[in-house]
């Protein structure tokens, strides 16, 4: 019996810890340091990374109940919304690569969980690239369909999914507050960083 209870105590144990490292390896949590030089890349990605922040507080701890929660019938709801992030967050992603946005094939399914988790690590592998970048005109909005492709500079994914995502990142926010799961009381945008 006291092996079983021990047994059972080590996967309790290991279970939590390795949600733990889970949770620590996801971006965002806090703001990274800010870079040393004022460069086109770098504000670029500074832009991102408070994106990022944001999001990751407006969407950290949602449950699946929330999910479907919205303030109206013709509304998203949270789970909608996420989704709506994720695929601004995957365009930013690929100005960054200078890779088109392929309209021609089928998206791929994920959860909400899933989508919340990748849009983090798309802001935080497009804030990186961007941070190294020397030729911001090279990273082009590029949306290729069966037509051929439309192409766009970087100022439209500015004022486009980099804006529209951090728009969507209050309404988050607000939807969850009314959901009646705000979010952590100590977020500090400011400092990009929980307050102590």
């Amino acid at each position: 019996m006291k092996i079983y209870l021990s047994l059972f105590v080590l996967v309790i144990c290991s279970t939590t810890l390795a949600q733990e490292n889970m949770k620590d390896s996801i971006p965002y949590a806090s703001i990274p340091e800010a870079p040393e030089n004022y460069t086109a890349g770098t504000v670029v990605a500074r832009m991102i990374d408070g994106l990022g922040f944001r999001y990751y507080w407006a969407s950290e701890g949602l449950t699946q109940e929330n999910m479907d929660y919205s303030l109206g019938n013709d509304t998203r709801t949270i789970a909608e919304t996420i989704s709506h992030i994720y695929n601004l967050s995957s365009t930013v992603l690929n100005a960054a690569k200078k890779l088109p946005n392929e309209r021609t094939k089928p998206a791929v399914s994920l959860s909400s969980f899933e989508e919340r988790i990748r849009t983090l690590e798309n802001l935080k592998e497009a804030s990186m690239l961007f941070a190294v970048s020397t030729d911001m005109e090279a990273h082009k909005i590029i949306f290729k369909n069966a037509n051929g492709e439309t192409s766009f500079p970087f100022w439209n994914g500015i004022n486009g999914q980099v804006e529209d995502a951090v728009w969507h990142a209050g309404q988050l926010v607000v939807m969850r507050r009314a959901a009646g799961n705000p979010i952590h009381p100590k977020v500090n945008v400011f400092l990009g960083k929980l307050n102590k």
